[in-house]
Formats: C-alpha cells, sequence, structure tokens
C-alpha cells in the first residue's frame, strides 16, 4: 500500500511549511527520516520523491488555500 504513503507524503510537503523546507535543503535525507518513521516506499517511488523541484513544490502549496497550511513561523526569522 505504498501508494497511500506516496500521497500522504505529497500531501504533507503541500501543506507543512517547515518540512517542505526541510525537505527542499536535502530530499534524500527528508525520504529517509520518513521511511524510519514507518512511511512504506518503493525504490521507484523513493527516486521519484526525490525528484520533486523544490520550486514546483512551493507553488503548489501557494495554491493551497491558508487555512490547510500548517505555518512556521521559524521560517520568518532573518
Amino acid at each position: 500500500m505504498s501508494q497511500v504513503h506516496v500521497e500522504r507524503l505529497i500531501g504533507i510537503l503541500a501543506t507543512d511549511e517547515a518540512l517542505r523546507r526541510r525537505f527542499s535543503s536535502d530530499p534524500r535525507s527528508f525520504i529517509a527520516e520518513m521511511i524510519a518513521k514507518g512511511v512504506e516506499l518503493n525504490d521507484c517511488e523513493r527516486w521519484a520523491l526525490a525528484c520533486l523541484a523544490p520550486g514546483d513544490l512551493e507553488r503548489f502549496a501557494q495554491a493551497i488555500g491558508p487555512r490547510l497550511q500548517k505555518s512556521d513561523l521559524k521560517g520568518c526569522e532573518p
């Protein structure tokens, strides 16, 4: 049932600013962390997720209403 996990990760990346920032800085490490927490992904899914363009994720996240977003005030620090 890894498709459910793929969908969940994409949803998290689209709605959680802090996790999206962590993913953007090191996608492979982020995915490894998620796998360590029990997310089931096959090799193809890991590769495809690691290849997601951070800018595309950010644009997608901005298209989602702010009421569905989990904000991260730490990202606002200078």
